[in-house]
């Protein structure tokens, strides 16, 4: 059965809802953050949207609803997050007689980039509680140090959430990259080219590679590189500047000079060493 979505806003009279916007918690827009809230919800409650312009969070605390996408139903039990991407269709909907729920809509931006990478909309079993107390604070408090004081809190177990648990889920596309790399290692690789051949930003691939590899995009190029040249170095008897050519490095001095700086050595001497 193919479900139609529409643009509707169905929030009955028990249900209530704190909003966190830029108005009265301007400290959100640093985290590219349009808008959140804190929600209790019973009786009606169902919301969708056709072309979202931002990304939407939901994290279910007690309760429990049930989201709607072109891929199919999900539940949304306790400790479970929805993470829904800008301009795709959804529809939410509370599936108990009470569902606790904090929301946010976040920027289609390079920082939350990683959600587009997403290849399920929910993520099970993880723990954002201090996410909600920390929201809470935002809503109530009156004074700036005082809201600007929890965000980094908010940053951090948010971004830990939505990226690392992307990175997990979707390495994939990543790891792809690479081997296509390792395999043509001759080629004049830059980062936009990597970034052409993934549809990635650059600050995106940038946080993937440091998540993934522990290295930026360039050096886990270079640490392939120099991988692959010390292979052929120990098991070939091709010419150094030969052995340059063949993993990227037309000139042989660069090439050198890249290695001793990477190895500790030079190749022709890391070749006799060993």
């Amino acid at each position: 059965m193919t479900t139609t979505f529409l643009d509707i806003v169905n929030i009955g009279p028990d249900c209530i809802e704190r909003f966190i916007d830029r108005v009265n918690a301007p400290e959100i827009r640093h985290l590219d953050i349009e808008l959140a809230g804190c929600s209790n919800l019973s009786g009606e409650y169902r919301v969708g949207r056709v072309f979202p312009a931002n990304h939407t969070l939901f994290y279910t605390l007690s309760g429990a609803g049930v989201v709607r996408t072109p891929d199919g139903d999900f539940t949304l039990s306790q400790n479970s997050l929805a993470v829904l991407k800008a301009n795709a269709p959804f529809e939410v909907e509370i599936a108990a007689p009470r569902w606790d729920i904090i929301w946010l809509n976040l920027s289609d931006t390079p920082r939350w980039y990683a959600v587009h990478d997403a290849e399920t909309p929910v993520v099970e079993h993880c723990d954002l509680q201090v996410v909600h107390h920390a929201m809470e604070i935002l809503y109530q408090e009156q004074q700036a140090t005082m809201r600007a004081a929890v965000m980094p809190l908010i940053e951090k177990h948010l971004s830990n959430t939505v990226l690392s648990s992307n990175a997990h889920r979707q390495p994939n596309r990543l790891s792809q990259l690479f081997a296509t790399i390792d395999n043509q290692l001759q080629l004049p690789w830059t980062v936009k080219a990597m970034c052409d051949r993934v549809h990635y930003s650059a600050p995106h691939l940038h946080r993937l590679c440091l998540a993934q590899f522990g290295r930026s995009p360039v050096q886990q190029l270079i640490h392939l590189r120099m991988e692959r040249a010390k292979k052929l170095l120990l098991n070939t008897n091709w010419p150094i500047s030969h052995i340059g050519q063949y993993v990227g490095y037309p000139n042989v001095f660069n090439f050198s000079k890249r290695f001793s700086k990477s190895v500790g050595r030079s190749p022709s001497a890391f070749r006799k060493q060993l």
